[in-house]
């Protein structure tokens, strides 16, 4: 099940939370009147960690992470990298399971956009 952490460092013009799960991250953006605007799910499903987000304004985009770490003498920044297909199916049944405890507004949001696919 999906956890919220508490304390997550916040944005001048509103408000983010952070959720961890069993192989499964969300992170979510409000404005200032506390509507949501995006949200991120993080997932790893064996082919390496990946984010898919979606903003009211523009969709979907999906991601690859890239660690920043390909030489032991480095320590870059990790960075999203543009990603091909979306496990749309995985993430669907995996928010299911993970996100059965967020409040229903939230859950019902995100299941909503996976669904539809935008």
């Amino acid at each position: 099940m999906l956890k919220e952490f508490h304390g997550v460092r916040q944005e001048p013009n509103g408000r983010r939370r952070w959720f961890d799960g069993d192989g499964l991250d969300l992170m979510t953006w409000y404005d200032a009147q506390g509507r949501l605007t995006g949200f991120q799910l993080g997932y790893d499903f064996g082919a390496g960690a990946h984010a898919l987000t979606w903003g009211n304004a523009g969709g979907f985009a999906h991601s690859l992470v890239d660690e920043g770490d390909s030489s032991p003498l480095k320590n870059e920044s990790p960075v999203l990298v543009a990603d091909g297909v979306v496990p749309w199916a995985e993430l669907e049944a995996k928010f299911a399971i993970e996100g059965a405890g967020l409040e229903p507004g939230l859950r019902e949001l995100v299941t909503a956009r996976l669904a539809a696919r935008a």
